[in-house]
């Protein structure tokens, strides 16, 4: 029986030829689930990231991954032009609210449903940014505490911020144009009880504070409901997603946290009619309105709560993504590979000797 030989005429061992045969079969490779997937933490770490941990921000006995990813500043400063936007809807809504409002025609037949007695705000106007802006900008800072997602944090607060300034300037347009009478206008109008009417058309010729009266237009719809339900709404998105509610698995309590921020919002929405400021139409109007402006705003920077990827927002996925093809570029080299230009350089060369 003849012996296999290597190169320098040697004979090879039965043994030896079996343990050549061999291989190591490959290392198992698990992706992190998306919905418990924890962001890499900031750090000097090199560009390159070449396994699943240190892409998905999973932790070892080493301590925190190292990541290069990027800073709050860094990541607002790629947003520099939305958050001009955001100044422009800021500066447009102050406007809207220097605008004199359209003077609906009211008449002395129409006194019957505007004569409902004057009442302070149950709910402060100053405390609406506060339930709807502070409040759910404080959970996303403690989930960013715990997290580390810089884009997470970022968007979330762009997000909700417009949602809340575009549903204001909407609200606040829309009060202009339609100058809706609230239903307390009998006291704006005729603070000391007297009505006066015109002698032919029978409308009021009010003679009370002018602001008041100004207000008393601005009935349609419910500033404080859509405010509301844009703030406590995106919340609910957000929520929905890290929770990850729609996951099929029939958890209520999920839901209810889910809804507790509509709740507060509606109880909000109920405070305006029980005060007298609005009519009903008013705050449903707004609700609605309110709740349309923070689920497209969520939507432009998070994946629907459904989604497999519905924990992270969009760019946390696209930045993982982009490190993975930098990462699939660079392996070559770092495990001592030629590139294309290396071999290029080194076939000239051969060229050279030979001539």
């Amino acid at each position: 029986m003849s012996m296999p030989y290597k190169n320098d005429m040697t004979p090879v061992s039965p043994t030896n030829l079996s343990k050549k045969k061999k291989k190591s079969p490959p290392a198992a490779t698990t992706e992190a689930p998306f919905d418990r997937v924890r962001y890499c933490q900031v750090g000097s770490a090199p560009a390159t990231m070449a396994s699943n941990e240190a892409m998905w921000g999973s932790t070892s006995s080493g301590g925190a991954p190292a990541c290069a990813f990027p800073t709050v500043p860094r990541v607002a400063r790629s947003h520099a032009w939305d958050w001009v936007a955001l100044l422009l809807l800021v500066a447009v809504d102050a406007l809207l609210n220097v605008v004199e409002p359209f003077h609906r025609f009211v008449g002395a037949g129409m006194m019957a449903d505007l004569r409902y007695p004057m009442k302070a705000n149950t709910v402060p106007v100053w405390a609406v940014p506060v339930i709807a802006v502070i409040g759910p900008v404080v959970i996303f800072i403690v989930i960013y505490i715990r997290r580390r997602n810089v884009y997470d944090l970022h968007h979330a607060i762009l997000g909700i911020l417009f949602a809340v300034l575009i549903t204001g300037v909407l609200t606040d347009a829309i009060k202009d144009a339609v100058g809706r009478p609230r239903p307390n206008f009998f006291w704006r109008c005729f603070p000391d009880g007297k009505a006066v009417y015109d002698s032919i058309t029978t409308g009021v010729i009010c003679h009370g504070d002018p602001k008041a009266i100004k207000e008393g237009h601005k009935s349609f719809p419910s500033g404080h409901t859509s405010w509301s339900f844009a703030g406590l709404g995106f919340l609910s998105w957000y929520l929905a997603g890290k929770i990850t509610v729609f996951d099929r698995r029939g958890h209520v309590a999920k839901l209810c946290v889910v809804l507790l921020p509509l709740l507060v919002a509606a109880m909000v929405a109920i405070s305006r009619v029980d005060d007298y400021w609005h009519h009903w139409q008013d705050v449903c109007t707004g609700g609605v309105l309110g709740l349309v402006v923070a689920s497209v705003c969520y939507l432009q920077f998070f994946p629907a709560p459904s989604d497999e990827k519905g924990f992270w927002p969009h760019a946390h996925f696209r930045f993982i993504t982009e490190q993975e093809e930098e990462s699939r570029g660079q392996r070559p080299a770092e495990a001592g590979g030629r590139t294309s230009h290396e071999l290029d350089a080194m076939e000239a060369g051969r060229r050279d000797q030979l001539l």
